[in-house]
């Protein structure tokens, strides 16, 4: 099952619509096999930390938005506008079950701002993100024993060269707006800081993973087909057409391989200086922490199924550490800083204050 929640309060004043996203569903986890030293299902709390699968992928983020749906109903007199909460499933394959489902069913939902919880960062506020476009090759040749190499061009060894070849995809270069640029500009360390070093020179390029690859039945056969599945990251300021184009000005020089689409999702943006990311700053600011920079993501979110109606959507939630590996865990003190700063910022949104009080 793929079980979305939703909840909804309106005010009954004129105002804002804000909308709170997280999702439910996580990544399966063998504890054994992955070398876990918690149970990866207990929730155990240790060294000031929360153990567990989707701890900070998504529980902790979805967590925080159903904590400032809650604290907002208590105080919804001193309120205007509307609060939804979305709490779905369906979101780490990029399905269509999940918050895909309710924004093309339930416009009810679209908001005119939607706040996430995904592990980014408390150093930073995401405005954009990178879009996936996964992508199958395929290459048939005529197989042949492995001691008859001068019968066939081996499969394999065509997808290794199409493969290099691909990488070909990393020099398009996007066109972006200015704001998006300058902030994209004053925020290098940042970006580092929280995706990993070497993150701010990939933000604004296409890159190429081959995450799955398949040829051959023995050591000594030489592999008639050989196939393997490509995740594209699009940056904003391409878009698909763009490159489509250039996989098929790569692939024209391989006669015997073929490629199809799995998955697309656009790469999204909204302003970098949109009221919600002069409040959460000011916020982080009012707590005593670092000014959060705004940068644009490598991985995906469903924020971006809002930015791509044209709906401002931004993310602000813990250090994604261990995500999807051993030992997954948030620390107790940043998962009640995101539920601070989610709370008050949805308080200064939706009473038109600006500034908490």
């Amino acid at each position: 099952t793929m079980p979305n929640i939703v909840g909804s309060f309106d005010t009954g004043k004129p105002g804002h619509h804000l909308v709170l996203n997280g999702h439910m569903d996580v990544f399966p986890a063998d504890a054994k096999a992955e070398g876990w030293t918690q149970d990866p299902w207990g929730g155990a709390i240790a060294n000031g930390k929360i153990y567990g699968r989707g701890v900070a992928d998504m529980k902790a983020g979805t967590s925080a938005s159903i904590f400032t749906f809650y604290y907002l109903h208590r105080v919804r007199e001193h309120l205007k506008g509307k609060l939804t909460l979305t709490a779905v499933s369906d979101a780490e394959t990029f399905g269509p079950w999940g918050a895909r489902y309710l924004m093309e069913h339930h416009p009810e939902v679209h908001g005119d701002c939607c706040l996430n919880g995904e592990p980014s960062s408390p150093l930073t506020i995401r405005f954009g993100e990178k879009g996936p476009f996964w992508v199958k090759f395929t290459l048939h040749t005529i197989g042949a024993h492995g001691a008859y190499t001068h019968l066939s061009p081996s499969a394999t060894k065509q997808a290794a060269r199409l493969i290099v070849d691909l990488e070909e995809l990393t020099t398009l270069r996007p066109s972006v707006p200015i704001d998006v640029a300058d902030a994209l500009a004053g925020a290098a360390a940042a970006i580092d800081e929280a995706q990993g070093p070497g993150a701010k020179d990939i933000v604004q390029r296409v890159t190429l993973n081959i995450g799955v690859i398949h040829g051959g039945v023995k050591v000594n056969i030489v592999p008639g087909t050989c196939w393997f599945e490509a995740d594209i990251r699009v940056p904003p300021g391409l878009g698909k057409e763009e490159i489509l184009a250039r996989i098929r000005e790569i692939v024209a020089r391989y006669p015997e391989a073929t490629f199809e689409e799995i998955n697309y999702s656009a790469p999204s943006v909204c302003d970098p200086n949109h009221e919600m990311m002069g409040i959460l700053r000011a916020n982080a600011k009012a707590l005593g922490r670092p000014d959060p920079a705004p940068i644009v993501s490598l991985g995906g979110t469903d924020a971006r199924l809002w930015r791509q109606r044209g709906i401002p959507a931004l993310v602000h939630g813990p250090f994604p550490r261990g995500m999807a590996q051993a030992d997954e865990h948030v620390e107790i003190e940043e998962f009640l800083h995101v539920v601070r700063m989610h709370v008050l910022s949805s308080f200064d949104y939706l009473s038109g204050s600006g500034l908490t009080k």
